[in-house]
């Protein structure tokens, strides 16, 4: 394991470690198959630092307007001992809590040192693990911990509602809104991605005291915005599979031995040194060394999206995994071809079927608007 940190190590060069969180986590879970982004990910390369080098900036982060409600409605949530989040989980989601402490484990003391941090949360949660009545704590910010290659990979969930029902559970705070009971299908898979990753450290946490991982729910609850308010609704998710996932996920990334058996010795990703500033093009020459795998997805989850879709710009990877696997066709240049009535080619007649109908729909579409 020495070695295969070591060799991260010089990935990154003489720049700090960047850290990757719960969220890079889940993307990674969402798209396995990109080596780029493990490599650099598990490496703790700041690919948005790296993506900007290579002149391929990512779009815009949310605004400040979003994040701010974001906080704001988290800060609703848990304010006056999080009355609000209470009356949720014993009235509507029906978790048995008796009697509540509410409880910040941001700080030990005032000291928000990591190691700190994470050795009071596991006192405070191994001391509740044991205790055998339900205590029905709410700890705020707890401090979890997985290793990943060697690295020990800290998270930060909202909150662990501790202890009902003899289990512990997970609850994410979001700031997507629930409209008429449905959410945007992306912001959900994200959340419980997410939710399974702490989760799966909640229990790494538990085992290593010799506590079944039974403890810990196979829900996770999710509390966002209901409507267009800022009223708080929750509701509890099934996340068995995704802790699964995520488990077969990190036990792959334990394992980059076959990724870096294929790059050259002396890899780095490292922005600049003692001549000065790579150039974006030396970078370029350097990322491309590392297989990716695109999907239109990305462009949501990781800063070095827009380089690797521009690698793919004549292939029908960049329209999507399903349009690839429905037409089974490589390049956009074929698709092009077939909808303009070209070719086919041999045995490409149902494809060809398929893009002509799509395409006189859409100059019908296109001409009605004239």
């Amino acid at each position: 394991m020495k070695e295969l940190t070591a060799r991260l190590d010089a990935l990154r060069g003489s720049t700090d470690r960047h850290d990757i969180d719960a969220r890079a986590i889940s993307a990674i879970v969402r798209n396995p198959g990109c080596d780029r982004r493990n490599l650099l990910d598990v490496a703790g390369v700041d690919k948005e630092a790296l993506a900007r080098a290579i002149k391929y900036p990512m779009y815009a982060k949310p605004s400040r307007m979003v994040l701010a409600r974001g906080a704001q409605f988290e800060a609703q949530v848990k304010a006056s001992g999080a009355a609000q989040l209470l009356t949720l989980l014993r009235d509507d989601i029906g978790l048995s809590l008796p009697e509540v402490e509410h409880e910040d484990l941001k700080t030990v003391g005032g000291n928000e040192n990591k190691n700190a941090r994470y050795a009071n949360t596991k006192h405070r949660l191994t001391a509740v693990a044991r205790s055998p009545e339900d205590s029905g704590t709410l700890f705020d910010h707890p401090y979890l911990k997985i290793t990943i290659a060697g690295y020990d990979v800290f998270l930060e969930p909202d909150l662990v509602a501790v202890k009902s029902g003899g289990k512990f559970y997970i609850v994410e705070v979001k700031s997507f809104s629930v409209i008429d009971g449905q959410a945007a299908p992306a912001a959900v898979e994200g959340a419980e991605l997410q939710a399974a990753v702490y989760i799966h450290a909640l229990r790494e946490l538990l085992r290593g005291e010799r506590f079944s991982e039974d403890l810990v729910a196979d829900e996770a609850i999710l509390v966002c915005p209901q409507n267009f308010t800022n009223k708080p609704f929750a509701t509890r998710v099934n996340v068995r599979n995704q802790v699964a996932a995520v488990r077969r996920m990190l036990a792959r990334m334990h394992d980059l031995d076959g990724i870096l058996s294929n790059l050259p010795v002396g890899l780095t990703f490292q922005l600049g040194g003692a001549a000065g500033s790579r150039g974006a093009e030396e970078l370029k020459a350097s990322v491309v060394l590392v297989p990716a795998r695109y999907a239109p997805s990305c462009l949501d989850t990781c800063e070095m999206a827009r380089f690797c879709r521009d690698q793919e710009r004549n292939s029908t990877v960049a329209l999507g995994r399903q349009v690839r696997e429905d037409l089974a066709l490589d390049t956009i240049g074929e698709v092009i071809e077939l909808a303009g009535g070209r070719r086919p080619g041999p045995g490409q007649e149902e494809q060809a079927a398929v893009l002509r109908r799509a395409q006189r729909y859409r100059d019908e579409l296109l001409g009605s608007l004239v």
